[in-house]
C-alpha cells in the first residue's frame, strides 16, 4: 500500500526569530551552507591511497533582505552595537522557520552566536519603480536543522 502523499514545502512563507528583535518579515532569507574540510592522511605502511578525515566545519553567513520602511530596529538594536565595538551585546540565537501553506512551522534551522557582519543600504534610482531593499549579512558559529 502506498503511504500518504507528502508534497515538498514551498519556499515563499518563512520568518526569522531572534532574541529581542521584533521585525520578522523579510522578502528573502538565504540559509547558508555548512562544509567540513577534508584532511588527507596516510601512514607509510598503508596501501597507496590516502585516508580522508573530517577537519574543521565552516558555516556560511545568513543573508536577510527586506523592503525599507521607517523601522530602524534591525540597524539600531543589532548592527549598530557591532559598529560600536559591542559584539558581545549583539550576539543572538536565531531561528529561520519555513511555514507550510496553512501557516504551521514545517522546517526550522537554528543558529548560535549570530551577529550582523554587514549592512547594505538600498540602491536608489529616480527612473526605477522597484522596492528599495536593505540587506543584512549575519555571521554565526553553528547551525543545525531541527524539527519544528
Amino acid at each position: 500500500m502506498v503511504g500518504e502523499r507528502k508534497d515538498p514545502y514551498r519556499n515563499f512563507k518563512f520568518l526569522l526569530e531572534a532574541d529581542g528583535i521584533v521585525q520578522a518579515g523579510f522578502s528573502e532569507i538565504t540559509i547558508p551552507d555548512t562544509t567540513s574540510d577534508v584532511v588527507e592522511y596516510r601512514e607509510g605502511n598503508e596501501r597507496n591511497t590516502v585516508r580522508k578525515l573530517p577537519g574543521l566545519t565552516k558555516y556560511g553567513n545568513i543573508t536577510l533582505k527586506w523592503g525599507i520602511t521607517d523601522s530602524m530596529e534591525l540597524y539600531e538594536k543589532w548592527r549598530k552595537p557591532v559598529e560600536d565595538g559591542k559584539v558581545k551585546e549583539a550576539r543572538k540565537n536565531v531561528a529561520i522557520i519555513l511555514m507550510d501553506e496553512e501557516g504551521n512551522a514545517a522546517a526550522r534551522w537554528e543558529f548560535e552566536e549570530a551577529w550582523p557582519s554587514k549592512y547594505d543600504a538600498p540602491d536608489l534610482n529616480a527612473k526605477g519603480t522597484d522596492v528599495a531593499i536593505e540587506t543584512l549579512e549575519i555571521a554565526h558559529e553553528g547551525m543545525k536543522r531541527v524539527k519544528p
